[in-house]
């Protein structure tokens, strides 16, 4: 009668082991994260617009350094709106892969690095990424939060829309 109960107690032991990992799962990939976080629609909106959605729900790993919705907002009137008319698809996506670096950049790699750091990113340009008085840098734009982890990679929040020089 003893192994029965013990038999009972693993079982329970294991299925609450499964809603926990059920539970703290890392989103698949880094456009489920963003979707996840609620501060990127307007960025998800641009990705879906310029066709990258799927590439970035590809294998990876990525890095994305992602503007908030506010950080599109802060853009001259009338910018967003002119970038997502399909005629702009090919400005929008350079624009949006100037955010993403192939790979993954942890705020642990940028922190460990000992002098500014230059990335290139799926657009083609080099990022500057740097460490002022604490804070991290990209371009810029500050950082104001970092790692949120997904499958395929990672994502940090950044205050700013990058715009790459070729599209300024």
């Amino acid at each position: 009668m003893m192994d029965q109960d013990t038999t009972t107690e693993y079982a329970s032991t294991d299925e609450m082991s499964t809603d926990t990992a059920m539970d703290t799962q890392e989103p698949v990939t880094v456009i489920a994260a963003a979707e996840e976080a609620g501060q990127f629609t307007t960025l998800i909106a641009a990705l879906n617009a310029a066709g990258l959605t799927q590439t970035l729900e590809g294998e990876g790993p990525y890095t994305i350094f992602a503007p908030t919705d506010a950080a599109f907002d802060q853009l001259p009137e009338g910018t967003l709106d002119e970038l997502m008319k399909p005629e702009n698809q090919g400005r929008l996506t350079e624009i949006l892969t100037f955010h993403v670096i192939p790979g993954e950049v942890t705020a642990g790699d940028i922190a460990s690095a000992q002098a500014d750091t230059e990335k290139e990113s799926l657009e083609g340009e080099k990022l500057m990424i740097k460490v002022i008085d604490g804070k991290v840098e990209v371009n810029n734009a500050t950082v104001t939060s970092t790692d949120i982890q997904a499958g395929n990679g990672v994502i940090h929040v950044i205050d700013t829309v990058l715009i790459p020089e070729t599209s300024a």
